[in-house]
């Protein structure tokens, strides 16, 4: 069995006291909430925050409780602005500074914690300074997260308040501590007032014995002069003036300097004012209120001795750390390699081009690696990522890494937790995940043409090795996920140019593990490269490998029924290649086009005129040799300025 009770601020604990003290003869909710007001919460001797009410609430109320403890830190530039470091000044309660340091240091090199350059202690006399020095273009607050998380600035203190209770062990609440504390003070002062009372009355004793002599001094005098010894001048006081042996005794051993008048009016003096302290100690042992008050001045006597300000800081949680507070909101193009590797970059880091250009560099990759997938999301989304495998995994954006457009990025592998073997297959961004079901749906199919729908509230519960999104059959694969609102319309497209387009009704709600149900039926050799989720009044895009596409109106798809064959989408020939992808957009929407190679093609899909089913389509992009379109997407914003000629304009954001 053991205690834990962390230290507290002397002046709190003395005002809580206090106040359970006025309120006492009230009830013990009104009691409680007096003490609680009086006492927000522990104060370390190391400062730094507590995070969050909810378990000081819990620890105060029930006896055991855990609070979050965490380190004060500061970002710094240096004067010239080429650098930024983080200042640690304060840390959380127990934990040792050396120890701290060469933590960070272990996971810096293993590295668990990227973006640190440098790191060294620069605490003197005037107090602690761990300074965390970042490499060049890396978010402080993302480094300092992942500080909290990984190491003790960011510790938790577990609170117990077992004590021994009428021989008993008991865990306490506060307000129980506090009532039991003020009862063993009431006892403590009681016996500190009744032993006051006693000496008083042991000196108020001998003093009127005194005066008794001073009163008869010269019979006093006489019967001592006549005395044979002490005992029996002893015996005679006692016997002639009516006194008791210690008064008898005192006269006896009486200074001849007590004679003068001014030590006998001394003499006097102190007896009257004995007799006074003596009615105040009898009054406060007869009155409850007295003794209660007494406690209470002497409380605060100790308060005005010991206090000081508060030094550790208790935050909110809703004030607590939120990256994505501190992070500008805006769209990212996520690309992800062949071989894993994922990274994000700006979207205006892509100038405008007409179609035809030749695009620019988006990734640069190995000979043997190539891009294979393309995404836009913003930075407060999180991006569940999708396996070829049916799991799904949770990512937020602002914690892929931005490496500038010709950078390789950094494995997948090393920022979620995928099994063996498994492949990216689709990316989604969701800004938050509705508590309750039937509000958004994620629509999933795979190579084989099967198709599921599950509510969104399922995927709420994020796990390190990821969930069951799908299951999938041996052979088969997830190839696209869509989000919708349970009322949209699928459209399905195949790689030899088939399609159909369904209510999405059709399909049922399923749960996370169920392998779904037939979306088309798919002919010897041909499996499915895209799934949309349509709505009506929009063009559907289709692009072939060799760089062409087109756009058809979707009313000439028309409306089937789940698990057919479906009808033409586009014919594919050796000029235009098989279809790599499929997407449904409007005249003013922007469009990305990237190859095997890493080349990336930014443009409007205005610029692409709607065509009929049954045609090849126009060049989009012109290819290098050996080179092909592997991926299209449809970036979240849409460009409204257009060039004098009604043309689009030259956007350059370099």
């Amino acid at each position: 069995m053991a205690t834990n009770v962390p230290p507290h601020n002397m002046r709190e604990v003395v005002d809580g006291v206090t106040a359970v003290i006025e309120q006492r003869g009230q009830s013990k909710e009104t009691r409680t909430k007096a003490l609680l007001r009086a006492v927000p919460g522990p104060d370390f001797p190391t400062g730094g925050f507590i995070v969050g009410r909810q378990g000081i609430f819990q620890a105060y109320t029930t006896g055991r409780g855990a609070i979050t403890l965490r380190a004060k830190a500061k970002i710094e530039e240096s004067r010239k602005g080429d650098k930024v470091s983080i200042v640690v000044t304060e840390i959380p309660y127990q934990v040792n500074k050396k120890r701290l340091i060469e933590n960070i240091a272990d996971l810096v090199r293993e590295k668990t914690i990227e973006g640190i350059s440098d790191l060294r202690d620069e605490s003197d006399r005037e107090g602690m300074r761990i300074v965390v020095e970042l490499r060049r273009g890396e978010v402080p607050e993302v480094v300092l997260n992942n500080l909290y998380k990984h190491t003790q600035l960011q510790t938790t203190f577990g609170i117990i308040t077992l004590a021994i209770m009428g021989g008993r062990p008991r865990v306490l609440s506060l307000l129980e501590v506090v009532e039991s504390f003020i009862e063993f003070r009431r006892e403590v002062v009681r016996r500190r007032t009744e032993f006051d009372l006693r000496k008083a009355e042991a000196r108020a004793h001998i003093l009127e014995g005194l005066k008794i002599a001073l009163d008869h001094l010269d019979e006093v005098i006489k019967l001592i002069r006549a005395s044979k010894s002490p005992s029996e001048a002893r015996d005679g006081l006692m016997t002639q003036f009516r006194l008791t042996q210690l008064q008898s005794q005192a006269i006896l051993d009486m200074q001849l300097q007590r004679l003068t008048g001014l030590e006998r009016q001394k003499i006097a003096d102190e007896l009257v004012q004995l007799l006074k302290t003596i009615e105040r100690l009898r009054g406060i042992l007869s009155s409850d209120e007295l003794l209660t008050q007494l406690v209470v001045t002497d409380l605060k006597d100790v308060r005005e001795k010991f206090s000081d300000e508060r030094r550790t800081q208790i935050i909110d949680e809703s004030g607590e750390f939120r990256i994505e507070d501190l992070i500008a909101d805006e769209d990212m193009a996520i690309t992800v390699t062949n071989t894993g590797y994922i990274k994000r970059t700006a979207i205006s880091t892509y100038r405008m081009q007409r179609r035809g250009g030749k695009g620019r560099i988006g990734m640069r990759t190995r000979e043997e690696d190539f891009v294979s997938h393309l995404f836009i999301a913003s930075t407060h989304a999180y991006i569940m990522i999708f396996s070829d495998r049916g799991r799904a995994y949770w990512l937020k954006v602002h914690e892929i890494p931005d490496v500038g457009p010709g950078g390789k990025g950094k494995a997948i592998a090393n920022l979620v937790q995928m099994e063996e073997g498994e492949r990216i297959s689709a990316l989604l961004a969701v800004k938050e995940f509705p508590a309750e079901e039937g509000q958004q749906f994620v629509i999933m199919g795979t190579r084989k043409g099967i198709i599921k729908k599950t509510d969104l509230s399922a995927f709420r519960n994020p796990r390190a090795g990821g969930i069951i999104a799908i299951g999938v059959e041996e052979g088969d694969s997830v190839i696209a996920v869509e989000m919708s609102d349970g009322k949209e319309q699928i459209f399905l497209g195949t790689r030899d140019g088939m399609a159909i387009r369904f209510e999405e009704t059709d399909v049922r709600p399923m749960g996370r593990t169920a392998y779904g149900v037939r979306g088309i039926s798919l002919r010897e050799g041909d499996e499915v490269v895209a799934m949309e989720v349509v709505r009506e009044g929009t063009t559907l895009l289709t692009v072939a490998q060799n760089g062409y596409g087109k756009r058809t109106e979707l009313e000439e798809y028309r409306l089937q029924s789940r698990g057919g064959v479906g009808i033409i989408n586009i014919q594919t020939s050796d000029r235009n290649g098989k279809v790599v992808g499929i997407a449904y957009v409007h005249d003013d929407d922007q469009l990305m086009l990237i190859s095997q190679q890493g080349m990336i093609l930014r443009m409007r899909a205005g610029g692409i005129r709607a065509i009929g089913r049954a045609t090849q389509g126009v060049r989009l992009i012109e290819m290098e040799e050996g080179d092909m379109v592997v991926s299209v997407a449809k970036l979240a914003e849409r460009e409204e300025d257009e060039g004098p000629d009604g043309d689009e304009a030259d956007v350059n954001a370099e």
